[in-house]
């Protein structure tokens, strides 16, 4: 019980450590940081509906293609 309680007093006061750091350090202000992150984040989410899209496209012929009477040879 005790090797845990001193892993968690270590894990907080390392994530306080780490939060202090990370604002002492960011290299832009709490706006244009917030800014970049929804920039980042309506970017990568308008390229992950392309990607579905495109995948579902494939697999749509792919369905199609299966379903397709086939001729005998």
């Amino acid at each position: 019980m005790r090797k845990f309680l001193s892993f968690l007093v270590g894990a907080f006061l390392g994530g306080l450590v780490g939060a202090s750091a990370a604002m002492l350090l960011a290299p832009l202000s709490g706006n244009d940081l917030r800014g970049q992150l929804r920039e980042r984040t309506l970017r990568v989410q308008e390229e992950v509906k392309a990607a579905a899209m495109n995948r579902r496209i494939e697999l749509e012929q792919q369905l199609s293609a299966l379903r397709a009477p086939r001729k005998l040879e």
